[in-house]
């Protein structure tokens, strides 16, 4: 009997997580150290990873022109994708009006709206808060931008050194190897990390909770579904690649980023299966850590829609104009997401009070925000895969027959 793959492994245990969770919600509550764990121990790769492949991406090529022109295409690529989002997170919710017939009573967390309401997002802060002050410390705090930031630097430093710089570059890439050899022992912990947490969910929040709301909960899936496969279509016809055999072979990936509701979580096995499917290592280095910052595209749905949400919930009417301005202002606000922790609900809030919406209602977003992050996690994957993809094959690097060719080997393997 052929061994199940681990896609269907991590399935399994999404849906007995589920079940338990459903079934004996109070044991269930008792797991969630078994799926922190395991969060844990894929975030303990995350910052060696990240580090490592973009000195050896940088230093190791030494073009920085080409570095130049993958930031350049990579930021055109996030802005349109992020537009895409926008619009179809207003469009959804104005079809379906998820907001309208939503008993106020169904709020919980109101203390959390309130504060979240008083913060917001400082852009200057934000642009300073990029450069670190002490690299082990934003390393201990994961943060991403400022990790980036001292590795781009680091990196053209090391290109500069000439041949004193070839023993960091071998290091740096045998620290790499090593930390897509841990991804793969702890992607064994997978299937149970993602029962653990599903079960926790499940049992947890129940399913009294997402009766009431289980519109905007649906809503909210549709137009992630939506946005994937209009970004793919395009992205298809855009490079003569078919995008939705990528997203077919990032399916495990997608299902634990699901089931964990952490993006960390998928970006080791993400950029690994990125470039086993021919995606230059330069390219998915450079491009997956910034778009893990600066393109967040289930995030901006999730806050466009939350915003409308605001506003039906309260019967409060926004002409085409104010949504309008809405995106324009979710455009620049949501690029300070990945800098401020639990920022989508502030910029929710934030971006609510700005325009004269009680910012009460956030508190029904809190409620329920647990199921939505699982949702806009997924997105933000996808979406940042199909970028890596795109700006790779934008810079002609990855052509449509060798592509086609990995994706049916990888398929045949899983199969």
């Amino acid at each position: 009997m052929k061994k199940i793959g681990l896609s269907t492994q991590i399935f399994l245990g999404l849906a007995l997580g589920a079940l338990m969770g459903y079934v004996v919600p109070d044991l269930a509550g008792h797991l969630k150290p078994f799926g922190d764990a395991f969060l844990r121990m894929i975030k303990m790769i995350v910052v060696p990873l990240i580090f490592s492949t973009l000195v050896m991406g940088i230093a190791g090529t030494g073009d920085f022109k080409k570095l130049g022109r993958l930031g350049g295409k990579a930021i055109v690529w996030f802005e349109f994708a992020t537009t895409i989002a926008l619009a179809i997170g207003l469009f959804v919710m104005n079809v379906t009006e998820p907001g309208v017939g939503v008993p106020i009573s169904a709020a919980v967390g109101t203390e959390e709206a309130a504060a979240a309401g008083q913060h917001s997002i400082d852009m200057v802060q934000y642009v300073l808060h990029i450069i670190p002050t002490n690299i082990v410390d934003a390393a201990a705090r994961q943060d991403m931008l400022q990790i980036i930031f001292f590795a781009c630097f680091f990196g053209v430093a090391v290109a500069h050194i000439g041949e004193k710089g070839t023993l960091i570059v071998n290091f740096c890439q045998s620290v790499a190897e090593a930390m897509f050899k841990v991804t793969n022992y702890v992607m064994h912990f997978a299937p149970l990390g993602v029962f653990a947490m599903i079960a926790y969910t499940v049992g947890s929040y129940g399913i009294t909770m997402l009766i009431p709301l289980g519109k905007l909960i649906l809503s909210v899936a549709g137009a992630t579904a939506l946005f994937i496969a209009v970004v793919a279509t395009i992205a298809s016809v855009f490079t003569k690649i078919n995008f939705f055999h990528l997203i077919l072979a990032l399916k495990d990936i997608l299902f634990l980023a699901f089931s964990t509701a952490s993006s960390e979580a998928a970006l080791p096995g993400a950029m690994k299966r990125l470039h086993r499917l021919g995606v230059p290592e330069a390219t998915v280095t450079f491009v997956m850590p910034t778009g893990y910052s600066f393109n967040l595209d289930g995030s901006t749905l999730y806050s466009s829609a939350g915003i409308l949400f605001i506003a039906q919930l309260y019967g409060i009417a926004m002409p085409i104009e104010q949504q309008l301005l809405v995106m324009v202002t979710l455009m620049l606000s949501t690029k300070g997401i990945a800098g401020v922790p639990g920022a989508g609900i502030i910029v929710v809030a934030a971006t609510a009070a700005a325009f004269n919406l009680p910012t009460e209602g956030v508190a029904i977003l809190l409620g329920i925000d647990r199921i939505l992050d699982m949702i806009r996690t997924i997105c933000n994957v996808c979406g940042n895969c199909m970028a890596t993809v795109v700006v790779s094959c934008w810079e002609k690097e990855l052509n449509k027959d060798k592509f086609n060719r990995l994706y049916k080997e990888f398929r045949e393997e899983k199969l």
